[in-house]
């Protein structure tokens, strides 16, 4: 916790100030903006001259061409990069590891910022999204007593303040199932913002590759993911090693290849030390031998290091703490998704269950589906379910009744979490430890021509639902930075701008999520109540005395503070339009979903989201 305290302090003074790595050789001055037509560059031949000449011809030779982008990844990040720049007039093209676009994967949440930069990018892809989202932000969302809810829906109305009624302390009527509840209706509002919710991620992933295949029918390459590159420097962009073996030229590499991103493993490998099989022994370390470039071998002496893991892909510590630069968060969660109305469904969009060391997560995701996380303060390893991540695949003896031994870590829980995982299918739960970094702020998000985008390099934990959020933002930051570039020699100061352009806002963001799940588990507990016993340590009566200021306070601090980047401006009376447009569709879906499954335990919710991920990634290989 201190280092990320420390951390959090070091970014609030390093908005304006590059790193030693930031330092290029290349024209410190960005040139003047082009933003009313496709950038331009000089042609192959123009390219290949000498720094001085490339930088007097390009954007004025007759073979003039739009900017190059390679992007390493095709998930939400990459996709939306592609979708950015190719309308920016960019030539791009994603180089992504699996085969062929498949639907998998369970809803992804888009908080307002994230909504606001959709709708800046691309009004289309706006009203697409808009047509297959859910929203959770119009509905009471917030903290629940997971020892003392009772079933019932008892936050009257929309007033924010009733889960502060000081009736409780004197009535033991009263009710006491809400803890706080936290104002996104009330933030979205004060920016003229949609409303959080969430989408399928299939539908996002098809739409975006909808819109991208409208601009350039052949802009993503299957099957063939990037394995390393080589600046090639002078201006001449950067050389691009794929799987297969080949190689491709660009001006700019995109890293949005996931938190194992290869594209890190290499830009981070050579600054530190890392462990290899033999300690204390040397070795050598093989840079990529790419076309216009010579062979590199670099030769260091491996030891034994600490706090850090090296950054070589998915190398893991013995002690499973430390993961490809990663640290473990020191939390494992289940997932699961079921079919299930709830006494409160329509009234409540998402709900977090609070208690002794541990927390119960629930969302309405759409068609009458609730899906559902349940984190614990376990060690890493500690697998009782396949990741759908890592290529696991579910054995026998995780299956044995693995909805029984989640419910047994919520003994003495409320009813509304045990009717929940009652009615969840075994088939649909999966397990994943969460892993996220520190924040680079002595280190650059970019090598040259190279640079790093959302989960690549600054992945966070999920309690504020931003980590899609935040890469969304970066693509459409990136490609306002590029837009400004009519010089392939300028590309790497641009990337550097964008480093400073995001350093801060992600610091700050990847700081509140962690801190979300640190106080949680180790500073909450159940909170006092006068009228019984069930909360009676320091923690319970801490819990109690907080409740004020989380509700009046830092929650509406965090959320403003979340929702003030949103490049589209206010929206006026669309997120209400929106809102009630949706309102009685999901009221019509959802009671469809709820008569097909009828009553009892659902078992036709299907495959679970997790382990499809994990066919997708076997299919790739």
């Amino acid at each position: 916790m201190l280092r990320v305290i420390l951390a959090l302090a070091l970014a609030l003074v390093v908005d304006g100030f590059a790193p030693l790595s930031l330092r290029s050789g290349g024209r410190r001055s960005l040139s003047p903006p082009a933003l009313a037509r496709p950038v331009v560059f000089g042609g192959g031949a123009a390219r290949r001259r000498s720094a001085a000449v490339s930088m007097e011809v390009v954007g004025e030779a007759a073979g003039g061409r739009p900017l190059k982008v390679a992007i390493a990844g095709g998930g939400v990040g990459g996709l939306t990069t592609a979708l950015c720049m190719l309308k920016a007039g960019f030539d791009v093209t994603i180089y992504e590891k699996t085969s062929a676009f498949a639907r998998f994967g369970g809803p992804i949440q888009f908080a307002s910022n994230a909504l606001s930069t959709l709708k800046a990018i691309d009004e289309g892809l706006f009203e697409r999204v808009m047509t297959n989202f859910t929203f959770t932000g119009t509905r009471a969302c917030g903290i629940k007593d997971g020892l003392r809810a009772d079933g019932t829906f008892s936050m009257a109305g929309s007033n924010p303040w009733t889960a502060m009624n000081p009736k409780y302390l004197v009535d033991p009527e009263a009710p006491a199932d809400w803890f706080v509840r936290f104002p996104l209706k009330a933030c979205a509002d004060l920016f003229g913002l949609p409303y959080t919710g969430v989408i399928n991620r299939p539908d996002l992933q098809e739409t975006l590759i909808d819109e991208c295949v409208k601009l350039k029918p052949d802009f993503i390459q299957n099957g063939n993911p990037v394995d390393g590159y080589e600046n090639l420097g002078d201006g001449l962009g950067v050389s691009i090693k794929l799987a297969d073996g080949t190689t491709e030229t660009a001006d700019v590499l995109v890293g949005s290849d996931g938190i194992w991103s290869s594209v890190r493993a290499q830009m981070y490998v050579g600054a530190e030390p890392y462990i290899a099989a033999t300690l204390e022994t040397p070795c050598r370390l093989k840079r990529p031998s790419l076309a216009h470039a010579h062979t590199h071998t670099l030769t260091r002496t491996c030891m034994r290091v600490s706090p850090r893991y090296g950054e070589e892909i998915k190398g893991t510590s013995p002690d499973k703490m430390k993961r490809q630069g990663c640290s473990y968060s020191g939390y494992t969660v289940f997932a699961g998704e079921t079919v299930l109305k709830t006494a409160d469904y329509y009234e409540t969009g998402y709900k977090v269950y609070i208690g002794p060391k541990r927390y119960f997560v629930t969302s309405d995701v759409g068609n009458g589906r609730v899906q559902w996380y349940a984190f614990f303060a376990l060690p890493p390893g500690t697998k009782r379910a396949p990741s759908g991540w890592g290529g696991s695949t579910r054995t026998e003896a995780e299956e044995d009744d693995l909805v029984g031994y989640i419910k047994s870590l919520h003994e003495g829980w409320t009813d509304e979490v045990h009717y929940v995982l009652d009615n969840t299918p075994e088939s649909s739960v999966e397990q994943r430890d969460l892993y996220d970094r520190v924040p680079e702020l002595l280190r650059s998000w970019s090598d040259g021509s190279v640079t790093l985008i959302g989960d690549a390099v600054h992945p966070m934990m999920p309690n504020l639902g931003q980590g899609g959020c935040q890469a969304i933002e970066d693509a459409y930051v990136l490609t306002e930075v590029l837009k400004g570039v009519n010089d392939t020699a300028a590309v790497p100061e641009a990337l550097s701008s964008f480093y400073r352009k995001r350093i801060v806002r992600t610091t700050i963001i990847q700081f509140l999520s962690r801190l979300a799940s640190d106080l949680i588990i180790n500073a909450f507990d159940t909170p006092w109540s006068p009228h019984d016993q069930k909360g009676t340590n320091w923690k319970s009566y801490l819990t109690f005395a907080w409740k004020p200021l989380l509700q009046y306070v830092i929650f509406p601090a965090q959320f403003a503070y979340l929702y003030s980047y949103y490049p589209s401006g206010s929206m006026g009376d669309l997120p209400a339009e929106l809102d009630a447009k949706w309102k009685k569709k999901h009221f019509e879906d959802s009671e469809r979903a709820f008569a097909s499954v009828g009553t009892g335990k659902n078992t036709d919710i299907g495959e679970s989201f997790l382990n499809a991920a994990t066919k997708k990634e076997e299919v790739a290989a």
